[in-house]
Formats: C-alpha cells, structure tokens, sequence
C-alpha cells in the first residue's frame, strides 16, 4: 500500500530532498512552502514523474494554525491519511539577542517551532485511528548546542526536540515513532542567505565566515548533502526503524561529538 508523506518547507532545500526520496519509493507526496507558482509545478511534475503517485502542493503559511490544520485534511481527503509526517518548514535571521527585532523572534517561533505543533496535532488523530505512523521532526545540531547571534533559532530548535520527546512518549504504544534529525551545515538556500549575516555580524569576509564558522564545526570539514539526509528520513519511515522513537539521530560530520 502506498505511503502518503507531507513534508512542510519543502520546495527547496532539505525538504525537497526529503519529498523527492520518499517520491522514490512511490508515495503520495503532499509539498508546502513558498515559491515562484510556475517552479513549483514543475516541481510537482517532477516528483510525480518520479513517485508514478498522487502529488499535490499545498501553499500553507506556516505562521497560520487553520492553514496548516486544513493542509493535513487535504492530505487526508485527497489520499485517505497521512502516513509520514516531515516536519521541516524553516527560516533564520543572524543578530546579537539586544538587536534581534522582536517580530523576527516571533516569525522564527512560529515556523520553526509552533508548526510542527500544530501539523501534529492535525496529523496525530489519522494516526492513531491507522495504528500506525511516523513523524519525522527536521531538528539541527542547533537543537543540542548553541552558537551565537542565533537565539530565536537555538530556542526553537531546542524545543523541537522536548516536543518529539514528549510526543513519542504519547504515541508509544500507538504505533506511531516520533524522532528528531539533526543536521550540521547543509548549503541550502536557509544557509547560503546567512552567510553575509553571519559576516557582518561577525565583521568577517564570507569567505571566512564559510571555511571559520560554519565548516570549522564540522570536523569533516565538508557540507552535509540534502540528500543524505533524505535517506535518513527513509529509514525513519521504515519498518526497520519501529523501536526508534523518542530520540534525535546527529548527521553533522562530526559537529557534536565533542
């Protein structure tokens, strides 16, 4: 039977990845975020072309909890639940804390965190009423250690990860795992836009931000690939992954080791 997968943020970056890999294993894919109309269907051509499966775009602003409730129902109606929730859907802004504007900390909490709240909570029902399910929580190294300048980020990542805990100890014994993926460094679009932040921030080249600060974490000193990350998700989703829940999985190169 095939798998009906949401992924939120998903016309670009990590999330594209992750909703082009499960389209691999032929399931229904329902896409989110924002972009150009016309990128976005061929995007959904693509994927359709990939999956032989349903493929709908849903344009929910994840900053509004009826839009996101009503993107997990179009799910539901369109392909009879949702099997695989990926909760992805992020922004950043780079800013010492007493400089931080107020409305961007709000904006930050509300899609890096409040979403993946409210998505759950639309989606977990369907779930329970199955017996089974995955939600898969897209975290970051951000989740278990800080950097600076990066406070509304840090914060809501930090809380992704009480959340998954808390939900995969609800859905225990309900068949649905709940688990958190945190990714180091992947130059996505989110990453490449803060690098002159993170330059200016830190009165640095970005040249120097890119070999200093950001692939001076890892330890590999290389990028992780979006799709690398796509087929950790798979495994999550698996059969195989049954007894994990309630934990985060690091794919940083190395950046948490310490």
């Amino acid at each position: 039977m095939r798998k009906t997968v949401v992924v939120t943020g998903s016309t670009s970056g990590i999330g594209l990845a992750i909703a082009t890999a499960f389209a691999s294993e032929g399931a229904n894919i329902i896409i989110n975020g924002f972009g150009n109309p016309a990128e976005i269907e061929v995007i959904v051509d693509r994927l359709g072309a990939v999956s032989k499966a349903g493929v709908i775009y849903h344009p929910a602003d994840m900053t509004k909890p009826a839009q996101i409730a009503d993107l997990i129902e179009t799910a539901a109606k369109t392909f009879g639940g949702v099997d695989v929730l990926v909760n992805n859907a992020g922004i950043q802004h780079v800013e010492k804390i007493e400089d931080f504007p107020i409305e961007k900390w709000d904006q930050i909490l509300a899609i890096n965190l409040s979403s993946s709240f409210h998505t759950m909570r639309a989606a977990i029902p369907l779930m329970k009423a199955k017996g089974q399910g995955r939600i898969i929580n897209i975290a970051s190294a951000h989740a278990l250690v800080a950097s600076p300048f990066k406070s509304a980020y840090v914060a809501a990542k930090h809380g992704i990860l009480g959340l998954t805990k808390t939900a995969a100890l609800e859905l225990a014994e309900w068949g649905v795992t709940v688990n958190a993926i945190c990714p180091g460094y992947v130059l996505t679009p989110l990453v490449e836009k803060q690098i002159p932040d993170t330059a200016k921030a830190r009165g640095m080249t970005e040249e120097q931000v890119k070999a200093e600060v950001i692939l001076k974490a890892q330890p590999t000193h290389e990028f992780v690939k979006a799709e690398e990350i796509g087929a950790l998700a798979l495994y999550l989703a698996s059969d195989a992954a049954r007894q994990v829940t309630g934990t985060q999985i690091s794919i940083d190169g190395g950046w948490t080791a310490e």
